[in-house]
């Protein structure tokens, strides 16, 4: 198991000897993430066509993936923080990953 931060750590299931290739868990605050996995991705805090709901239940999504350069530019990182976060903004109660944006920079 390796330590990545406060409350988040990966569990190491299973490696392919030949690609290295791994299975494993993610733990986080917002629940146990198996990997490989199918990760919707909601890029400005939203999933297209989706409501919250739905991921959660009908496609029991356990991550998220959203962009923070996107939601730096709309709506904005202190509109989020006075809505209490991304989870509460983006009312999900799992896992969210979120990447750079540096591609779009």
């Amino acid at each position: 198991m390796s330590e990545l931060k406060e409350g988040l750590r990966f569990e190491l299931q299973a490696q392919c000897p030949v690609t290295g290739a791994r299975a494993g868990l993610m733990h986080t605050p917002h629940g146990v993430v198996e990997t490989p996995v199918f990760m919707p991705v909601g890029t400005q805090a939203t999933v297209k066509s989706l409501m919250p709901r739905q991921i959660e239940e009908e496609l029991d999504a356990k991550i998220i993936l959203s962009n923070t350069y996107h939601l730096y530019l709309r709506p904005g990182h202190e509109l989020i923080r006075q809505l209490g976060g991304l989870h509460q903004f983006m009312n999900w109660p799992r896992a969210i990953l979120t990447d750079s944006g540096g591609f779009q920079v």
